[in-house]
């Protein structure tokens, strides 16, 4: 799909790669609609990005139904109409075992990255329908298709995202409307603070990992790629590229190697 002159909505588009996809959609001449849950980081895009009414900004909570249903008229309110959609918007859980985790904060994480996402997709594709032309493009994670100690809600919440952009994608095929589902290994953002979450042993716990980090903006030019490419599975990074070809031959094998990755992460 061409990006340039199409509108397009990015959920937690205030920071890492959201952020980053924002700026990059901006300068590929796209018009676009930044979702994020906290005004400040709103504000700051907008400097950065200071191309006029080309950017919309909007204070939304994506685990809140109601606000986001609203979100689509806002959007052709301001644009005049609506293209694309990417679901970047998601927290991480604490490393803590499954046993350990309280339920407030497995509802927050299920209603973040699941719900939060199936809440937008119901809400923009009616709009999309009526385009000659549109795409949705949902982030799940490397930890959707591959067991990650630790993170076994977070795992599950995304695990369900990869599946529902699937049937999404099979339930569209004879339409107008586009769905790719992005799976990032390990990308250098601030995700585990905006989580609200603490890394056991400080970040020397993860030192010398195996795969490097992807950095936020080469993060966002694979996204846009698979976009424009019209791709189902948009894999970002080595690791991900790796344990995805891992998970599929050797299940058991990947498992294995990815527990003894986290391991040190883990509470005993």
């Amino acid at each position: 799909m061409r990006l340039a002159e199409k509108t397009m909505v990015v959920t937690g588009g205030g920071s890492g790669i959201g952020e980053q996809l924002v700026l990059e959609l901006l300068q590929r001449g796209a018009n676009v609609a930044a979702v994020d849950l906290r005004q400040e980081s709103l504000d700051a895009l907008a400097k950065k990005a200071d191309v006029g009414p080309r950017l919309s900004l909007h204070l939304a909570n994506v685990a809140d139904r109601e606000r986001i249903a609203a979100l689509p008229d806002e959007v052709i309110a301001h644009h005049g109409a609506v293209h694309g959609l990417i679901n970047n918007a998601g927290i991480i859980q604490p490393f803590v075992h499954l046993k350990d985790l309280e339920y407030d904060v497995i509802q927050r994480v299920l209603d973040v990255n699941l719900m939060g996402t199936l809440y937008a997709v119901k809400a923009f594709v009616p709009h999309f329908l009526q385009q000659p032309e549109a795409h949705i493009a949902n982030v799940s994670s490397m930890g959707g298709f591959l067991p990650v100690p630790g993170q076994t809600v977070y795992g599950a919440a995304k695990a369900a995202v990869k599946l529902m952009s699937e049937g999404l994608y099979a339930e569209l095929l004879d339409t107008n409307v586009g769905v790719s589902v992005v799976m990032p290994g390990a990308i250098a953002t601030n995700i585990t603070q905006n989580s609200g979450v603490e890394t056991p042993g400080g970040e020397a716990a993860a030192d010398d990992p195996p795969f490097q980090p992807t950095s936020a903006q080469d993060a966002a030019r694979i996204i846009l790629r698979g976009i424009e490419e019209k791709k189902l599975h948009v894999l970002v990074g080595k690791d991900a590229k790796a344990m995805f070809a891992a998970s599929r031959i050797a299940p058991k094998h990947a498992t294995h190697f990815i527990q003894k990755q986290m391991k040190s992460l883990l509470e005993p």
